[in-house]
């Protein structure tokens, strides 16, 4: 059974409340449970699919946010805290969310041992997610690495939303990429630089956003996965006055902004501010972050 951490809607004291439809039922927005893997492959050399079977409330999770996952123990190593994990997909009307992982430490491999059927502690939604104007009828997403998972929520938001998505799409090399099916499946255009290929540099995704901006215009930009970057998209708006949002990466502990592990400082209005990316974010505005 799921254990209800916080709640969607407060009710207001008794003496507000003016007949007895006056208070929404209470109803848990993150949630912890025992979620069953569905499934759990490989997608390429290094990124691997786990997908799990989850709550209402874990399922309502929004682009951007994450959860944190009590990851099993590998064979001689014992992980101790959870690992935070953006969100890849979520499907409310399956009642699952996915997740796009890479093995690189204790944790990671430990999820590399989940099989059909297994349980897996998850804890969320966590975070604040990236927000979606109604009126925005073209976005440009730009990401790299696991970036390229973060953003990917952002495809079918935006198509419900009814907003064209152009992503620029940057990695090693072309079996690297990932996400590329999942933007196309929901209209998106993808454009891919790779390393290998010598188009991934700042300076020809400079190019790319120029065109794009010059020839179909664009309402917001979306990044995460690499400052460098982050950097070109901030000079970009800065000059042609588009607002832009970000999905920060960096190590969390607690998740819930109680250890404080994940603070860094943003630029808010000219003044240098220390904030929890887990608490106030991980997505910030484009324009407060700093590399």
């Amino acid at each position: 059974m799921p254990i209800e951490l916080e709640p969607l809607q407060a009710c207001p004291p008794p003496a507000a409340v003016a007949g007895p439809q006056a208070c929404a039922p209470w109803k848990a927005s993150v949630v912890a449970e025992l979620a069953e893997v569905v499934r759990n492959e490989p997608v390429n050399a290094e990124y691997r699919h786990l997908v799990v079977s989850c709550s209402e409330a874990a399922a309502q999770a929004l682009p951007g946010q994450f959860f944190q996952l009590l990851c099993p123990q590998p064979a001689g190593e014992q992980p101790f805290l959870r690992r935070p994990m953006s969100l890849y997909g979520a499907d409310p009307a399956e009642r699952q969310v996915a997740f796009l992982y890479k093995v690189t430490g204790a944790g990671t491999r430990g999820l590399d041992t989940l099989r059909t059927g297994d349980r897996l502690d998850i804890m969320g939604p966590l975070g604040v997610g990236f927000r979606l104007d109604p009126r925005w009828r073209r976005i440009i997403a730009v990401g790299r690495g696991a970036g390229l998972a973060t953003l990917a929520p952002l495809a079918r938001a935006a198509k419900a939303n009814g907003t064209e998505v152009t992503a620029i799409f940057s990695a090693r090399r072309p079996e690297l990429l990932v996400s590329v099916a999942l933007f196309e499946r929901h209209g998106a255009e993808v454009i891919a630089v790779t390393d290998s290929e010598s188009t991934s540099g700042p300076a020809n995704v400079e190019r790319i956003l120029r065109r794009e901006i010059a020839d179909r215009g664009c309402d917001a930009f979306f990044t995460c996965g690499s400052s460098r970057l982050m950097r070109v998209q901030q000079r970009l708006a800065r000059e042609f006055g588009l607002p832009g949002q970000v999905a920060m990466e960096q190590q969390m502990a607690c998740g819930i902004g109680l250890c404080y592990c994940c603070v860094r400082d943003f630029n808010r209005d000219g003044e240098i501010v220390s904030r929890r990316v887990c608490w106030d974010g991980p997505v910030f505005d484009l324009m407060e972050a700093l590399p």
